[in-house]
């Protein structure tokens, strides 16, 4: 009789978003999961599924994307990371799997995750961006204000409802932790680094869009903070270009601590109390 025992494991990947439809599968699209599902259910030689830390959307990147997958562990060799060799060989060159190791007890790509870090790109150089990068830099040829950008930014930092940054998804909860939301120049080169527990849908570009207005000038930063008493989506909130933006690492707890964090996880974050967390 055929074994029907299983292995977990981690994927470390890494993609250009550009031609891609996003990352989860889709009928007649072209996606990340869906690269990386085919090549890898032929080496199997049996259908599997990918889960994802951050399902990113068309045209966003990845460097530090992290998912699992279960697979027979009958079909293993005696060492998985044997199939990153395997996998170059098979997957198009805008997506890698770069690293690929048995999973520790309780792993789940998604709900183990304790921090999703994102990095955004543009140039304000006049020329726009630079050909080799023009896929990952947004052309961004107006002034704008770094300092207020960044104050704007810092006042959205705690646990907050940012309904107004997100598209909705029904039933999908808005409230998230933002930890780290700065802004940094090099000659032309502007990056905003963007770390939460998680985001919601359109949420990072959002808050850049919402960034650049106030860098331009165009709105205050006390408008900007104000988006946090919102409790739907803002017409004003500009949501910025896909391209710009990439998912740069994914954080998790030390292995004995993987089960509660999934727990925790599951459990859907209540509305926030007005003035209660600030």
């Amino acid at each position: 009789m055929a074994s029907h025992e299983t292995t977990r494991l981690r994927l470390d990947i890494s993609y250009d978003g550009t031609d891609f439809s996003g990352w989860a599968r889709q009928p007649g699209r072209r996606t990340v999961c869906g690269e990386i599902e085919e090549r890898l259910s032929a080496i199997v030689r049996t259908p599997v599924l990918l889960t994802v830390a951050g399902r990113t959307d068309a045209g966003v990147h990845a460097s530090g994307q992290v998912a699992h997958v279960d697979v027979p562990t009958a079909a293993l060799p005696d060492d998985p990371s044997r199939w990153v060799r395997r996998l170059a060989r098979f997957l198009p060159r805008d997506v890698r799997v770069t690293g690929i190791s048995v999973a520790p007890e309780h792993f789940d790509a998604r709900f183990s995750a304790i921090r999703r870090h994102y990095e955004y790109r543009l140039t304000t150089a006049v020329y726009g961006a630079e050909p080799l990068r023009a896929r990952d830099t947004v052309a961004w040829p107006k002034a704008v204000d770094l300092d207020a950008m960044h104050r704007a930014s810092q006042s959205l930092l705690g646990l907050h409802d940012f309904a107004a940054f997100c598209k909705r998804r029904e039933g999908a909860t808005t409230v998230r932790e933002l930890q780290r939301y700065d802004w940094t120049r090099k000659g032309d080169i502007l990056t905003a680094y963007v770390s939460a527990d998680a985001f919601c849908w359109s949420m990072v570009r959002s808050l850049v869009g919402a960034a650049l207005a106030v860098g331009e000038g165009r709105r205050s930063v006390e408008w900007m903070t104000a988006l946090l008493e919102e409790r739907e989506r803002a017409a004003s909130v500009a949501v910025a270009p896909a391209h710009g933006l990439s998912l740069v690492r994914v954080d998790y707890p030390a292995d004995e601590e993987l089960a509660a964090r999934n727990a925790a996880t599951r459990e859907m974050r209540g509305p926030i109390t007005p003035g209660c967390c600030g």
